[in-house]
């Protein structure tokens, strides 16, 4: 059966709690083996984060949990990977 292995997400979160608690929870969840939380724009009240998670078994709808768990949402789903292995992204010449 087929595994989600890595999420990428454009997340809108309040400023509190501050985005090492949203990576900690996130870390602390079953198949979760790294996160990272990367700060794309401030606004008065809330931030815009991209968040990278991945693992070898990852749960998308524990995952939206989490994040919504701190007020936050998901604006897009910006990269999946499922399988057996991570595959990355190969550059083509449409992409110069």
């Amino acid at each position: 059966m087929s595994r989600l292995r890595r999420l990428v997400l454009d997340v809108m979160k309040p400023l509190e709690p501050d985005m090492t608690v949203l990576a900690l929870k996130l870390a602390e969840l079953e198949g979760v083996e790294g996160v990272n939380v990367v700060l794309i724009e401030v606004d008065r009240d809330v931030e815009n984060v991209k968040v990278t998670v991945e693992g070898p078994d990852l749960n998308f709808e524990e995952v939206k949990g989490v994040i919504e768990g701190i007020g936050g949402a998901i604006h897009s789903i910006d990269e999946v990977v499922a399988g057996e292995r991570i595959v990355e992204e190969v550059k083509t010449p449409q992409d110069d």
